[in-house]
């Protein structure tokens, strides 16, 4: 009987049974022996609804069944309308069959309005073809708002047998649970069904298959990265859930912590901008990026700025404690995008916590952080005139910070740790030196954050202070002597001490120190001894290992000033006996006088006559030229 009823399209058929099934409306109050009573407040649904038609077509905006027995129910899920036949619908679904449905104004039969359909008009019409016994794809995408889809319209057992409601969850509980692909599609898709997915644990269960399935070690990580690259593609809420389900597993802080980072690079794009530093400042370039770095907040609104400033927070609570679990150059990145978007000032001290506990593993760059305030809400001050380009009160803090942790470790008073931190700070400053708005008050706070002993040589130092004397010009007297006593001019090399000899912007008692440093060590040097600090520093300890390369060239140097001067004593002595053997002095003087003027000029007769006649009026050479000779003869007398 029904192969033959299949061959006929266009047709809705229905048996019924002798037995037929009353629904009873919400309005109801009790059940009652009139047919008037109720037929007003009931439904009669036969037990057995079998619907054939052709398909749905598209009109515009509405879908209709074909078919040739007229539509009586009209059904609005957001802006499409759902012209279709009452009774396949009310056999599938209960909560159409409890409803009262009102009459159509415009059209005869009935309509209704579906507030909130979990899916939308794709879901709804997913259930409209499984309702009329049409085929039914069901797949990832679909699988979870169908099963929303369906639990909003009660389409469960106890209405009908194989209902939608027990075919959706098990095809999620057995087919898409059990593959990695699938439970992120489904995932994705469960965004848009809040609560719904919520509430029927659709959310809970993929993300703990994805946890099951996520790998705890970097044994189990293949070079792809793809599994990070699929969790870091889901909303906020349900990264922080997978997250928090793979810590509770036991997952490495290494695996957590590139997850994080792999969801930052993807939902922070300015996590890769990255300034340059002062190089050529002026308004013009640098202002350009701060404009790029901060111009997404402008353009892309109040909400972007929100969500931005919520993933910044989220990703930071949740970040393992321990070290290895993300880089310092990762911390920095999110400090300068928590200063950006204005996130909570606690947060934003964690960060700079956890950078300076890992100071020397940054570089310059890391730490030229934007100089930001928290009611400029991410936008910078039109007055730089008032302003300093980078943050420098933020480096001050993280130094203070990564003290605290050497104390906390024991440390002795140098380390590598410490080396890495002072060369790190020292080309710091010689990057902010260039910005013409810093006062020296922070430059000078900032280049004594460290202990002095931290620094083996002060190289790095007088760099970044010649580079800040040489773009503030109008420094008074005072203001340069202040400056300079922050390095000590006896751990500057010979290098460093030859170019300040020369400095026209050093103050002249700093010249002058440097100047007298340098014969210190040109003296110790040529008596084989290590020079001595000749300033109020001199008692500090310097350890061997970081000036063995320097000593090591020393005494290269003093063993080729020592060949050198014994060949200069020979060739003397030769000259001194031939002149003796010279009956007439008058013939053989201009020959004398020759050779006793080429060992007068030379430098190393002048130093070897000053080391051991201790000044009886022979003076070195002018080999850094007459202004250096000028000041050492000052330095001398």
């Amino acid at each position: 009987m029904f192969g033959a009823l299949t061959a006929m399209p266009y047709i809705l058929i229905v048996t019924m049974k002798k037995s037929l099934l009353v629904v009873q409306s919400q309005s109801s109050e009790s059940d009652s022996d009139g047919t008037d009573q109720a037929h007003n407040q009931s439904i009669v649904v036969p037990t057995t609804v079998i619907a054939i038609a052709d398909s749905l077509q598209k009109k515009d905006n509405s879908w209709v069944v074909t078919s040739q027995i007229a539509t009586d129910l009209s059904i609005q899920v957001q802006d499409v309308t759902f012209t279709v036949h009452k009774y396949p619908l009310v056999s599938k679904c209960g909560y159409i069959g409890r409803l009262e449905l009102q009459p159509s104004i415009s059209n005869f039969g009935y309509e209704l309005k579906l507030e909130n359909f979990p899916g939308g008009p794709e879901a709804f019409e997913i259930i409209l073809k499984f309702c009329y016994g049409l085929p039914l794809d069901l797949n990832p995408s679909n699988s979870a708002p169908l099963r929303c889809a369906s639990e909003f319209l009660e389409m469960s057992e106890e209405i009908d047998d194989g209902n939608l409601i027990s075919k959706t969850e098990a095809f999620l509980t057995f087919v898409v649970l059990s593959s990695w692909k699938d439970t992120i599609t489904v995932l994705k898709s469960c965004e848009t069904l809040s609560p719904w997915a919520e509430n029927l644990q659709i959310v809970r269960r993929c993300c703990d298959s994805i946890a099951w399935k996520a790998p705890r070690d970097n044994s189990m990580v293949n070079d792809e990265g793809w599994c990070f690259d699929d969790v870091a593609s889901l909303r906020i809420d349900h990264f922080m859930r997978i997250i928090t389900a793979i810590r509770a597993r036991g997952a490495k802080p290494e695996i957590i912590g590139k997850c994080i980072m792999r969801y930052a690079d993807r939902w922070l794009p300015g996590m890769d901008a990255e300034l340059e530093g002062l190089r050529g400042y002026g308004y013009g370039k640098n202002e350009l990026q701060f404009s790029i770095l901060i111009g997404r907040t402008e353009d892309e609104g109040i909400e972007h700025s929100k969500e931005q400033k919520s993933i910044i927070e989220s990703l930071v609570s949740i970040l393992p404690p321990q070290p290895e679990a993300a880089p310092c150059k990762f911390l920095l990145k999110m400090l300068k995008m928590a200063m950006v978007y204005s996130a909570s000032q606690a947060l934003i001290s964690e960060l700079e916590k956890r950078a300076g506990m890992m100071l020397e593993n940054a570089n310059v760059n890391d730490l030229l952080i934007p100089n930001y305030k928290s009611e400029d809400q991410g936008k910078m001050v039109k007055s730089l005139e008032k302003r300093t380009m980078h943050n420098t009160d933020v480096v001050q803090r993280m130094v203070e910070y990564f003290l605290m942790h050497e104390q906390e470790k024991q440390q002795l008073p140098l380390t590598s740790e410490k080396s890495s931190v002072s060369k790190l700070l020292e080309n710091y400053l010689a990057e902010v030196a260039k910005d013409p708005n810093l006062s020296i008050t922070k430059f000078q706070v900032l280049a004594e954050a460290l202990p002095e002993r931290a620094r083996a040589c002060d190289d790095g130092l007088y760099r970044a202070i010649d580079t800040y004397l040489k773009t503030h010009p109008s420094l008074s007297e005072y203001d340069r002597r202040r400056l300079c006593k922050i390095m000590s001019c006896g751990k500057l090399s010979l290098d460093a001490c030859m170019h300040a000899a020369q400095n026209d912007r050093l103050p002249l008692r700093t010249v002058i120190q440097v100047l007298f440093s340098e014969q210190v060590k040109m003296r110790a040097a040529m008596q084989g001894k290590e020079p001595a600090a000749s300033d109020n520093n001199s008692e500090q300890e310097i350890t061997q290992t970081s000036t063995k390369t320097e000593i090591m060239t020393l005494r290269a140097e003093l063993e080729n000033v020592k060949t050198q001067m014994t060949e200069l004593q020979r060739d003397y002595s030769e000259l001194q006996h031939e002149y003796e053997k010279q009956n007439n002095k008058h013939r053989n003087g201009s020959a004398w006088n020759f050779g006793w003027t080429k060992i007068r000029t030379s430098a190393l007769f002048h130093r070897k006559l000053d080391g051991n006649e201790g000044g009886e009026g022979h003076q070195r050479s002018n080999s850094l030229g007459s202004k250096i000779n000028f000041r050492r003869r000052l330095s001398i007398s």
